[in-house]
């Protein structure tokens, strides 16, 4: 954990490395993924670097692979992978040959055998139509002939020239196959063309063809269409031409055409024993393919992922040798100078590489540690903002507090129960659930968020054993520590019974229940108005003990950047008003439990009855008095209103502390200073670059000084009352939750629970199955999402604006396993 508490310390490094141990070095670089590196030709254009040829080759190399996967995939071959652990290393530069010849040699072998079946599959599929328009067309001949011997105005032969009557029996005809959508439309303009002189005839095939190129189904239809005149024969085929018709040849008599549908069925066996043999042996060589994609797949990335990172670098005036500059963590130091040894090593080069650390301005970018328990807690936090450089990283704190507070919203121990389940699932099947990479995103989400769902469901379980909350109904574990003298027809008759905690029936002063709510409380009709008091106060105590750290927080950051002065002209007086005014308020509170009992609190007549903390805080906000009632005191000890006096008075005079402490701080030093610039208040990075704090003023004017602090200081006194209202939403969404889970067992299960006859059986099991239903879908669902993002607010608003600037950027490190986990191609 310690290494979360702030960012790592990063060194800029420049390094030396010979030309040929380039490719090597970056390589043991990438598997590292220690280095970020810095761009030394943004004025080149990125055709004009030196290594566009082996980016360009690369992508060549892509390029094939995705012809290659795309056929694999196709006759749905499986592509094994392999985790991360077992990648193989980037090749060196003669393994790039070979695997240049293999893929060339892979992607010609599977264009031959696609060429070659999309030729069979041609060859089949005319085959298959001829054969079609053979057998499909005798009937239409017949009719023809009858036509020919018979009467020509019973046929839908449409003859208006008398000559044609004359020498019907020469009548020609064109036979094809046609795509059943084009079918319309082809038979009217035939129509049109021959003013009606065309005699056709058509049927529709009731299976599907398929298309040699793509694979898809084709619905065709088979035609024959009778004519006169070698003028109308020669319209007819520009029109089939026109509409991508297949023309068969067909014979005119019916022993010619049997004699060829048996040559054409030979063919047609022949043909598919050559397919399934074609077929057979592509699936093979897919399936040999298919062992290696993915390997070459990764080699490829890295390879190319190199010589991307080799164009960022620089070429010495005498070309020999090449220079980068990169951002690198200094514990991380020796792992890269042991990378770059072993490159130089790999090639048998007698020069070594140099690494060495320089000064710079430049802030450096901010790089958090993380695991896989942590990772989802820093995204978190760097979804509001990166940290700025090494200042203190609120993640580690909000392991504690975010589920913390999430169960205070969210308090029951049976919904809890469900999210701990999901959320343990999540975890110990993490390995076998990572593996499967899978696009939906909320699913990612969830999955990548697993182990806060674990503890905010642990933490809604602790804080519903203390509501004392299961499904909207309490366990008596311990026995409750109420008695009562009513009968048990008074107490079950009487349903605006009031449990008085202050009642004479009490067991008795000091015996309480021993841990959470008493039971009895499901029972009290004043449930709810004790439950409103109970919550709201303890969202405002966690809420002011919240804030208090946050502003806490800001002293590690003021003495970690040398800040020193800024922790009594910004911490003090922040802390001061925070804790005269509202840790006063908390103070009172406890105060009150303390001082007074259930009797005292609920009987007006006594003098010591309580009075209310929520008027005592406004009136001493507001320096008035409200005038006792029913013998009460005003205030709850001696001397009281003086000390409250006395707070609000002094919590004011840290407004102009924080007003014009800071400007006029600087103003005198400025007076004072030479006129070389001096850091401010000596401020200076702890580390191994020379960068100014986040928030210096070094060269800001002094009227745009005042108008920043004031701005600071209206925003954190206006936000101070703000923010504490705020965690009032712990109270107002805690008693929402158990009020809807009340409603849902009250309107729904109770249903199926009152019944007494057997039918209650089976209606209960409806009953119970919408109650689980609506309990996941609305309680655990919606109500969780809805105390995540309260939770979520009250950490980057009220808790982090206490301390954090979040104005850094992120550690984007050259790392194979980075790269090629983002890479939507291997998803």
């Amino acid at each position: 954990m310690a290494m979360m508490f702030r960012s790592e310390e990063m060194a800029l490094c420049q390094m030396f490395i010979q030309p040929e141990a380039a490719y090597t070095s970056v390589s043991e670089l990438g598997e590292t993924g220690a280095v970020q590196f810095r761009d030394l030709n943004a004025d080149v254009n990125a055709f004009q670097r030196k290594f566009v040829s082996e980016v360009r080759r690369c992508d060549e190399m892509e390029r094939k692979l995705r012809y290659v996967e795309g056929e694999v995939k196709k006759d749905d071959v499986k592509i094994p992978e392999c985790s991360a652990d077992e990648w193989p290393r980037a090749p060196n530069p003669r393994e790039i040959i070979d695997l240049e010849a293999r893929l060339e040699k892979t992607e010609n072998e599977i264009l031959e055998l696609s060429q070659n079946a999309v030729n069979l599959k041609s060859n089949y599929l005319e085959l298959t139509e001829l054969k079609h328009v053979l057998e499909r067309t005798q009937s239409f001949f017949f009719e023809q002939e009858a036509v020919v011997g018979g009467d020509v105005t019973k046929s839908n032969l449409i003859a208006e020239d008398p000559s044609m009557a004359q020498n019907r029996g020469r009548l020609g005809f064109v036979a094809g196959v046609i795509q059943r959508e084009k079918m319309p439309g082809f038979e009217r303009m035939l129509w049109r063309i021959s003013r009606g002189n065309i005699f056709l005839r058509q049927v529709e095939l009731e299976e599907a063809l398929e298309d040699p190129s793509t694979g898809n189904e084709l619905f065709k239809t088979v035609f024959v269409a009778f004519f006169q005149g070698e003028q109308l024969k020669a319209r007819i085929k520009k029109v089939c031409t026109g509409y991508h018709v297949s023309l068969y040849p067909c014979p005119s008599t019916g022993s010619e055409r049997t004699e060829m549908v048996k040559g054409v069925c030979t063919r047609l066996e022949d043909l598919k024993m050559v397919l399934n043999q074609t077929q057979d042996h592509r699936s093979i060589v897919l399936s040999t393919v298919a062992k290696e994609l993915f390997s070459w797949r990764i080699m490829v990335k890295k390879m190319k992922a190199i010589y991307h990172t080799l164009n960022l670098f620089n070429m010495d005036v005498t070309k020999k040798c090449l220079i980068g500059e990169c951002w690198v963590p200094v514990p991380d130091l020796p792992k890269v100078q042991k990378a770059l040894s072993d490159g130089s090593a790999a090639v048998g080069s007698t020069i070594p590489s140099f690494l060495n650390v320089i000064e710079t301005n430049e802030p450096p970018p901010t790089y958090n540690r993380t695991n896989k328990f942590t990772r989802g807690f820093q995204n978190l936090i760097d979804a509001y903002g990166i940290a700025s450089y090494r200042e203190a990283n609120p993640a580690l704190y909000t392991i504690i507090t975010f589920p913390f507070l999430f169960g205070i919203m969210f308090g029951d121990l049976g919904h809890g129960l469900i999210m701990t389940l999901f959320g343990l699932w999540m975890v110990t099947g993490e390995k076998k659930l990572g593996a499967k990479k899978s696009t939906n995103e909320i699913w990612n989400i969830f999955f990548g968020g697993r182990y806060i769902i674990l503890l905010m469901g642990l933490f809604s379980m602790y804080t519903g054993f203390v509501y004392n909350d299961v499904f909207s109904k309490s366990m008596n574990i311990f026995g409750s520590a109420w008695g009562i003298n009513y009968n048990t027809s008074t107490v079950m008759t009487n349903k605006d019974l009031t449990l008085n905690p202050g009642s004479s029936d009490y067991a008795g002063d000091g015996v309480i229940y021993p841990v959470g709510l008493d039971p009895v409380w499901q029972l009290a009709t004043n449930k709810i108005i004790f439950l409103n008091s109970y919550k709201m106060k303890l969202s405002i105590i966690f809420g002011v003990v919240h804030m208090i750290f946050g502003v806490c927080m800001s002293v590690v950051n003021h003495n970690f950047f040398n800040k020193r002065i800024s922790i009594v002209l910004e911490f003090l007086p922040q802390i001061i008003f925070l804790v005269l005014l509202f840790a006063y308020m908390v103070f009172m509170m406890f105060f009150k439990w303390l001082a007074y009992t259930a009797k005292t609190d609920f009987q007006p007549s006594t003098p010591g009855c309580a009075p209310s903390v929520l008027i005592m805080f406004i009136n001493m906000m507001l320096f008035k008095n409200t005038e006792p009632f029913h013998g009460c005191n005003e205030f709850m000890f001696e001397g009281q209103n003086m000390l409250q006096r006395t707070f609000v008075f002094i919590s004011l005079i840290c407004i102009p502390w924080m007003l014009l402490g800071k400007p006029l701080y600087l103003m005198c030093k400025r007076k004072n200073a030479s006129p070389t610039p001096i850091p401010n208040n000596g401020d200076v990075h702890n580390n191994t670059s020379s960068a100014k704090p986040h928030d210096s003023h070094d060269d800001e004017p002094m009227a745009e000084i005042f108008i920043h602090q004031a701005i600071h200081t209206i925003e954190y006194v206006l936000s101070t009352v703000s923010h504490t209202a705020s965690y009032l939403r712990l109270w107002a969404l805690s008693l929402a939750h158990a009020q809807l889970s009340e409603v849902l067992w009250n309107m729904v299960l109770s249903m199926g629970l009152k019944q007494t006859s057997y039918k209650g059986a089976i209606m209960l099991y409806f009953v119970f199955g919408a109650w689980s239903l609506f309990t996941l879908a609305i309680l655990v669902m919606m109500e969780g999402l809805s105390a995540f993002l309260h939770t979520l607010r009250l950490h980057w608003v009220e808790f982090m604006s206490k301390f954090y600037e979040g104005l850094g950027y992120g550690f984007q490190p050259f790392s194979f396993k980075l790269i090629i986990d983002n890479d939507d191609d291997l998803e």
